[in-house]
């Protein structure tokens, strides 16, 4: 019989209950994943109480207020508030989304925060992206020409520019990929739907003329193939784009080049 556990080191404990502010009248419960590789100790659950009438209406708000009124060490990372960056993506109650377009009012109690999952932790709340952004440069994003360089720009046509529409918009954040089963498996050859999408985003462009190249590197057993079309990343993009489609698109435009 097989027995699955995980290593002393890595188990999950229970970690400090911090106070309830005083005299907080509308409070929130949150129960955040801590960890920090300098001091050698598991990783805990630390649970704290936001006073919701000091607190912006955001999960990132109440994120900030912890760690500007109560434990300033929490670790985690955002920058423009407004879900285009993707910095503060995370996985909270369970999915992976932005902190911070995710509201208040559209969480329970208590709040379980985590950082994306399956993927090396730095510290805290924040995840290791080295491997991810280094497979999104692996399919060298950028346009590809070899006509002369117009006087002005590359023109195209309304129609061809909406094809761009729902792969453009793509953050980077990483909510999909780490949904993945096959990402998480395979993490080091599958190059998962966030840089599939952003591939199928220059071989549709009407202005690249080097579609042949790209289509030659996707040519393997796992970088494209391991996508089982289930799904999780549609349900999990924070900015609703459906990478399963531009994957099962790129799938096409391997079969229509053998024809």
């Amino acid at each position: 019989m097989v027995e699955f556990t995980l290593p002393k080191n890595s188990r999950v404990t229970e970690g400090k209950v911090w106070p309830k502010p005083a005299g907080a009248k509308r409070l929130m419960e949150f129960r955040i994943y801590r960890w920090n590789p300098d001091d050698g100790a598991n990783p805990r659950i630390d649970t704290f109480f936001v006073d919701r009438d000091e607190c912006g209406p955001m999960v990132l708000d109440a994120i900030i207020w912890i760690k500007s009124k109560i434990d300033a060490t929490l670790t985690f990372r955002r920058s423009c508030r407004e879900g285009v960056c993707g910095s503060c993506s995370m996985n909270i109650d369970g999915v992976n989304t932005l902190a911070c377009t995710l509201a208040l009012e559209d969480v329970k109690q208590p709040v379980r925060i985590f950082p994306l999952p399956h993927q090396d932790v730095v510290k805290d709340l924040v995840p290791d992206m080295n491997g991810f952004y280094a497979q999104y440069a692996s399919i060298e994003p950028w346009l590809k020409t070899s006509s002369p360089t117009p006087e002005k720009e590359w023109l195209q046509s309304k129609q061809e520019r909406e094809k761009l529409d729902g792969l453009y918009e793509c953050i980077l954040c990483a909510c999909c990929s780490t949904s993945c089963p096959s990402y998480w498996w395979n993490p080091e050859r599958f190059l998962g739907p966030a840089t599939l999408l952003q591939s199928y985003r220059w071989l549709v462009d009407s202005r690249d003329e080097a579609t042949g190249e790209p289509l030659d590197e996707l040519e393997d057993p796992f970088r494209l193939y391991r996508c089982h079309t289930i799904l999780n990343c549609a349900s999990a993009c924070p900015k609703g784009l459906n990478p399963a489609k531009a994957i099962a698109e790129i799938k096409k435009l391997m079969v229509t080049r053998q024809l």
